[in-house]
């Protein structure tokens, strides 16, 4: 007996892999970190998924060689701030590469925090220490668990990614 819609089995090209993504609205997050020298690292990341609620852990995918990556492997740590309405303009720089994105942003140092948190762009943010990585492709998926969050905006109005363009949850 076959599944009424079965084809045979073809493995997608990139093109069209980014395509049937690009049809999945999803949230929008930067994710940031300090390397050895407390330099502040960051980049837009859509790739996050909850993993887990014991312990709580979750999950962000990111490319292989970045310099994001890589400070979050030295410190062991890393914050995931998840963008509101007002983080678009921060969600394109994070995006952009550009090397002074820390000096055109408002971001805190906390104490005990994973990364940088951006309060201005973002409604929370999760603490996270690396607890696995797994190498997949071009990517590093890195599991978190959270060893704190907080959350700024009881309302919160996330900012999505969607269809290759952005938009803002619709308030109830």
């Amino acid at each position: 007996m076959t599944a009424p819609h079965t084809r045979p089995a073809t493995v997608a090209a990139a093109g069209e892999l980014r395509s049937l993504m690009a049809r999945f609205p999803t949230g929008v997050t930067v994710v940031t970190a300090f390397d050895g020298a407390r330099r502040p690292w960051g980049l837009t990341c859509s790739s996050l998924s909850s993993v887990t609620l014991r312990p709580p852990t979750l999950l962000i995918c990111v490319r292989s060689g970045s310099p994001t990556l890589d400070a979050l492997l030295e410190s062991g740590r890393f914050a995931v701030n998840l963008l509101d309405e007002s983080g678009r303009s921060a969600a394109e720089l994070f995006a952009s590469g550009a090397p002074d994105r820390f000096d055109r942003v408002h971001w805190q140092d906390i104490p005990d925090g994973g990364g940088p948190h951006l309060p201005h762009d973002a409604h929370a943010v999760a603490d996270c220490r690396v607890v696995q990585l797994q190498e997949v492709g071009d990517h590093t998926v890195v599991f978190g668990e959270v060893e704190q969050s907080a959350i700024w905006t009881p309302t919160p109005r996330p900012l999505m990614y969607g269809l290759r363009g952005y938009a803002v949850w619709p308030a109830s």
